[in-house]
């Protein structure tokens, strides 16, 4: 089915920014909330995706070793990430609108498939004959 970490890359992004700094567990937790597909995630594909956004600069993250339990991870969302975030933005809406084209034409409901219903016929010329299609 694709891959299906890029799905969670603008999940990721857009609860670091709602939420502020985040662990990865946390972020975890509420990728289903915003989920773009209703696939199964990994459970690794968060922390995946959140090793790639450190590599690319658009998160930073910090070890938090605070008294009570173990060292945590914690993901800030970095100016990079902002732009990231944007352009995912604009690319999903993209997406959303053709997605819709797409389920309106194949369910025969849109512009296109009326406009394929009621349009003449081509005539087509060989040698002499003319055949319509």
């Amino acid at each position: 089915m694709g891959n299906l970490y890029r799905f969670v890359e603008p999940v990721l992004l857009l609860l670091l920014r709602r939420n502020g700094p985040s662990c990865g567990y946390e972020l975890a937790a509420k990728l289903p909330t915003l989920a773009l597909t209703d696939a199964s995630i990994e459970c690794a594909a968060p922390y995946k995706t959140l090793r790639q956004l450190e590599e690319s600069g658009c998160v930073v993250s910090e070890w938090d070793v605070g008294e009570a339990g173990p060292a945590r991870r914690i993901y800030r969302l970095t100016p990079r990430g902002e732009q990231h975030l944007r352009e995912w933005i604009v690319v999903l809406g993209n997406m959303a609108q053709s997605m819709r084209r797409f389920v309106r034409v194949a369910s025969n409901r849109g512009p296109a498939s009326e406009r394929a219903r009621t349009r003449p016929q081509a005539s087509i010329r060989r040698k002499g004959t003319t055949s319509h299609v």
